[in-house]
């Protein structure tokens, strides 16, 4: 196993260990937070990858657009099929090649690549059926 995914995984491991401490206490219960995010809040990993796929623009009138398509493309990758979502933030976010992805899944290397581009079609899509979405771009 690749040094990057083994880290990942110690990784992972140890959020989750905090993650269930948090849900334990009385004093500072994850269940009591009020989110300041009005509508469906946005995963950590869609909104990481929003920001990945959609890069980095200079002007402000180009960082308007950029927070309001980082916007629309958070509520299209929450619509995605988690196995999707997993997929494309190991390809983006991650930048691991086809075959450490598909290492990492426990899938064969073409299965992923054609998961790759099957998820890669339905965010296309979802993005062009929105209102106010790539499609009226």
């Amino acid at each position: 196993m690749p040094f990057f995914l083994w880290l990942r995984g110690i990784a992972g491991n140890v959020m989750q260990a905090i993650h269930r401490q948090h849900l334990g206490t009385k004093m500072r219960d994850a269940h009591r937070e009020v989110t300041l995010y009005r509508g469906m809040l946005p995963e950590a990993s869609s909104a990481a990858l929003a920001a990945q796929l959609l890069g980095k623009d200079t002007r402000p009138s180009e960082a308007a657009m950029r927070a309001e398509r980082k916007i629309l493309l958070q509520q299209a990758l929450n619509t995605l099929d988690p196995m999707d979502r997993e997929v494309l933030a190991l390809r983006h976010f991650e930048q691991l090649s086809t075959a450490e992805t598909a290492s990492l899944l426990g899938i064969q290397e073409a299965a992923a690549g054609k998961r790759y581009l099957r998820a890669m079609k339905r965010l296309k899509d979802i993005l062009l059926a929105m209102p106010g979405g790539w499609g009226e771009v």
